[in-house]
């Protein structure tokens, strides 16, 4: 026997996108111009410099800030395409773009993170010379300018990993550009090579480290696994707590992008008479406490709910 629905419960909740303590898309846009153009510029520099000083330290620097504004890139254009309405072809719209760039973000910083360990124990074996002040001085422009565009980020960096991603990226930049600071100060005091990749090793697990969090959250993401701090049970408790509803089955709970959650949930409601207020309250509660975005409610008289044949075969 078919399931009997009732479906004036079909009803979205809406799409009212959150944006972590006021971090707005235009804000967001702001930041990542701002971003983008200052590394770009310095990335420049160290080419300019690195030329005129022989220094290939400085260019292979540069290579990698040019990958931190390939990585900024990355996570704007992710901002962007989420923000283009749906389509009768992507009905949810491009908002997952967001969690694909938060885990690539992630991933490139874990590489690089990899690379400069693999040679910062090389350089523990076969210490190098570090070239003189100008890779000091070069190095305390970038602390200064990564340190800006990180700040223009942290703001947001709270509520949604693409943007946590990109303050993470620019934020390890700052603290492995004062490390060559403090290196190349201590080197030219002390004459002892080795302190550069110790110091190294250091910043980089340390980065590791806050890095390995965001990694875990992109790939729960992109798994659609029910999102940190929010307990399915509660949610549940919740539902069944509402006056009229006497079952909750069929949850889903994910993240359809960075910042925003969705829910789909079955319930049962012999009263047809009451699916209106329910519906209501359901949806009203599930954003209220739980910051649900967008919620799918499908309400089920007693007998349909007995035959639904998405309930869970236990309990049947």
């Amino acid at each position: 026997m078919p399931c009997d629905h009732d479906h004036p419960d079909d009803r979205h909740a809406g799409h009212h996108h959150a944006h972590s303590h006021g971090f707005t898309p235009e804000r967001f846009d702001r930041a990542m111009a701002i971003g983008v153009a200052l590394n770009a510029l310095f990335v420049g520099a160290e080419i300019a410099a690195g030329v005129a000083g022989g220094s290939l330290a400085l260019l292979a620097d540069a290579g990698h800030n040019a990958g931190d504004v390939v990585g900024l890139l990355l996570a704007w254009g992710a901002s962007r395409l989420a923000r283009r309405p749906p389509t009768p072809r992507y009905t949810w719209g491009l908002r997952r773009s967001t969690i694909y760039a938060a885990l690539t973000n992630a991933v490139l910083l874990l590489t690089a993170c990899g690379g400069i360990l693999l040679e910062a124990v090389h350089r523990l074996r076969d210490p190098v010379e570090v070239a003189g002040p100008l890779v000091v001085i070069v190095a305390g422009i970038g602390v200064v300018i990564n340190t800006v565009t990180a700040l223009l980020f942290f703001r947001g960096a709270g509520g949604d990993a693409n943007v946590r991603g990109a303050f993470l990226h620019m934020a390890a930049d700052a603290a492995i550009s004062a490390g060559v600071v403090i290196a190349g100060i201590v080197i030219a005091v002390t004459g002892q090579a080795w302190i550069d990749p110790l110091v190294g090793i250091a910043i980089t697990v340390a980065i590791i480290a806050g890095t390995w969090g965001l990694f875990r959250e992109s790939v729960d993401l992109a798994l659609d696994a029910v999102p940190r701090g929010l307990d399915p049970a509660a949610v549940t408790d919740l539902l069944a707590a509402i006056p009229g509803v006497t079952e909750v089955h069929d949850l889903h709970v994910w993240n359809a992008s960075t910042s925003e959650i969705s829910l789909t949930v079955h319930l049962v409601v012999p009263d047809s008479d009451s699916h209106e207020r329910v519906l209501a309250r359901a949806t009203d509660d599930l954003r209220g406490r739980f910051h649900v975005d967008h919620t799918t409610i499908q309400l089920e008289r007693e007998d349909a709910g007995r035959t639904c044949t998405q309930r869970p075969a236990e309990t049947l």
